[in-house]
């Protein structure tokens, strides 16, 4: 089994935590993750920016996802978006975000949208969705010869996401992959480090 979470991303989800976030989180911190993806679309701009908060006291590299006011207003200079969500920025906004954050990770599915991602500035890609996964059931995974494709043609580092496990990490790094993003694993996490 692959122990080095160095190469991981950790998707948050407060929904799949059994007790408390922060303890949860603390427990994943301890890891040594390569960074957090700060997901929880469920929550107010109000309620995402307290936990954010929180979370960025932690001493993490932290992403938030989607919350470029958020972002800003906590002077967080790392932001995950999706495809969609660059589209849909004022033109100002998308032609400078470079400008307003250091790190910039995008969610993409396809060639097409790595290099809509790349020409936006993205400094990292999270690849889906490569084995199928419980949060989309029944969704094929795209598959190993996917990830090869997109890390073969990709300027910046790419994380697969979608089923990753640490028996599988392995697997999408020989593939050319940075690492891989887990969000149940990591979520249901219940062992302390040695």
């Amino acid at each position: 089994m692959y122990r080095d979470y160095e190469h991981t991303i950790v998707i948050t989800n407060r929904g799949l935590v059994q007790g408390d976030f922060f303890e949860q989180m603390e427990r994943v911190i301890s890891l040594h993750p390569h960074a957090v993806i700060l997901r929880e679309k469920d929550l107010t701009d109000e309620a995402y920016e307290k936990l954010a908060k929180r979370l960025l006291r932690e001493g993490v590299i932290c992403f938030l996802h989607s919350r470029v006011s958020v972002a800003r207003h906590l002077d967080c200079r790392k932001i995950h978006l999706s495809i969609p969500a660059l589209a849909a920025m004022e033109p100002s906004v998308r032609g400078n975000l470079r400008a307003y954050f250091q790190e910039i990770s995008v969610s993409c599915h396809s060639m097409e949208d790595m290099e809509i991602a790349v020409k936006y500035g993205a400094t990292q890609i999270i690849l889906g969705t490569i084995f199928e996964t419980e949060c989309k059931k029944g969704l094929k995974g795209r598959g190993l010869a996917f990830v090869r494709e997109i890390c073969h043609a990709c300027p910046v580092p790419v994380y697969a996401i979608g089923g990753i496990n640490m028996e599988r990490l392995p697997l999408v790094i020989e593939a050319g992959a940075a690492g891989g993003c887990m969000m149940s694993g990591f979520m249901r996490y219940t062992q302390t480090v040695e």
